[in-house]
């Protein structure tokens, strides 16, 4: 059991409510103002935080806000003088539990913290069931213990109940499929479709009729009646991945699909209506793709409707062995071998390794580890990581003040289109360079070949 953080700086009221805890049963850790609870925040996660709403550093707003940001679940109970219950009001607009009026009754504390503490078992509990539900639907394994990897559960868990668009953003490799299927599964559609379509991955001629199927004889070749994305998913969850890569032209009609959620197909007249949630996913940049014109902003804010961040491997190093054993385990079952250890050397190489890649290219890696393994464990030369590359070059004079060569003339959207589309053509350049063909070069800028040539075709570029 978790400990209650109370933040008082009145060091009597303090005492006399920490020993009305303590006799309680209740283990109390202690903060005088909003910079010591912050900590205690970040070093020992309570179950309530109980927090005085004046502090002489800081307030017990800025302890609110701290507290939701760590797990937006962790009930937090207010205290402020009888005279300003406005303040309290406040408070529970930003997301108090309950508050307190001074002087404080300890009957009525202890009351408040056993309903809190009560609430806090039953989120916990209705999210345990729902991942055991989930799991015997098929759902993915969300695997890692991270703090911000169970941020992202819990956003996923609170996004699952609603209707609501999400937009997973993160680098390539990172699982935004995985994440997207665990909240379809966790979601009230979870007996409904899942279906998936990678917006990078089909030719932009080609792309309309996927989503939005076609009539007999819209084109040439179209035979038959042929439903699209849009209609497949009726009652279920659409995943538009890559959706940064969409064709401008192709933008206004998704906007207003999941805007009106009713379509024509191509060569129709006839609207058809669908009841789909939808998920999408990228790994660029949208804000700046809409600052430099290359996204509609309108339909960027439609997507962003409740984003969520995935972090990348290499902010959660603590979840690489974890994952590497599971991952093992999978390999070792799938390929009929007998179970492998990981010795203590390829784990720190691991954890040394920035993973660009990130969990895809571990998964990738520990695959072909388990093939090479002969004996009972994988060792270091097994992992085959060349992360140990040349020291980065010494910045000359000139390069050192960049800002001067940048054409910063004209309106802010104009400034920020043509600085944008530089770096884009120089960043291309050295991917062209460093990995030798364009297959190689949208590995390492972590974009689809599609999505390369589209760029290269853009800036002029010869590959």
């Amino acid at each position: 059991m978790r400990p209650i953080l109370l933040v008082e700086d009145k060091d009597s009221l303090r005492a006399m409510l920490r020993h009305a805890l303590e006799a309680q049963g209740h283990a109390v850790i202690e903060a005088r103002d909003q910079a010591e609870a912050a900590q205690a925040l970040r070093s020992t996660p309570p179950d309530v935080v109980l927090s005085d709403l004046r502090l002489p550093d800081g307030d017990g707003l800025g302890v609110l806000r701290a507290s939701k940001e760590l797990d937006p679940e962790l009930p937090v109970i207010v205290m402020t003088a009888f005279g300003s219950i406005q303040d309290a009001v406040a408070a529970m607009k930003e997301g108090a539990l309950d508050f307190l009026a001074k002087p404080v009754d300890p009957d009525h504390l202890l009351l408040l913290v056993e309903r809190a503490l009560a609430q806090r078992r039953l989120a916990t509990e209705n999210i345990l069931l729902k991942e055991e539900l989930a799991q015997r639907r098929g759902a993915p394994q969300i695997v890692g213990d991270d703090a911000k990897l169970k941020q992202v559960t819990l956003a996923l868990h609170r996004a699952a109940a609603t209707d609501t668009t999400v937009l997973l953003e993160g680098e390539s490799g990172t699982g935004k499929e995985l994440f997207a299927r665990a909240l379809h599964a966790l979601s009230p559609r979870a007996d409904g479709p899942f279906v998936a379509i990678n917006c990078a991955a089909i030719p932009e001629t080609l792309l309309e009729t996927e989503l939005f199927g076609h009539e007999k004889g819209a084109f040439t070749g179209a035979s038959a009646r042929k439903p699209g994305k849009f209609e497949l998913a009726h009652r279920g969850t659409l995943f538009l991945d890559e959706i940064g890569d969409l064709p401008l032209l192709l933008q206004a009609k998704i906007l207003r699909a999941l805007e009106e959620k009713r379509f024509e197909r191509v060569g129709g007249t006839s609207p058809i209506q669908v009841d789909v949630r939808v998920v999408a996913a990228t790994n660029r940049n949208l804000k700046a793709a809409v600052a430099a014109r290359q996204y509609r902003e309108d339909l960027y804010f439609r997507l962003s409707v409740f984003p969520i961040t995935i972090p990348p491997l290499r902010d959660r190093s603590e979840d690489i062995p974890k994952l590497a054993r599971y991952f093992i385990e999978k390999y070792c079952r799938d390929l009929n071998k007998k179970a492998l250890a990981l010795s203590l050397a390829a784990e720190q190489e691991m954890r040394a390794y920035p993973w660009p890649g990130n969990v895809r290219e571990l998964q990738n890696c520990i695959e072909r580890a388990v093939i090479l393994a002969e004996g009972e464990t994988i060792h270091p030369h097994h992992l085959h990581l060349s992360f140990r590359g040349a020291p980065a070059p010494t910045l000359t004079e000139a390069d050192a003040s960049p800002w001067s060569k940048i054409d910063l003339s004209g309106t802010l959207a104009d400034a920020t289109r043509r600085t944008v589309a530089e770096v884009e053509r120089r960043k291309l350049e050295q991917a062209l360079k460093e990995g030798g063909n364009p297959g190689r070069a949208a590995e390492l800028l972590q974009i689809s070949f599609k999505a390369l040539v589209v760029k290269l075709r853009e800036h002029g570029i010869e590959s």
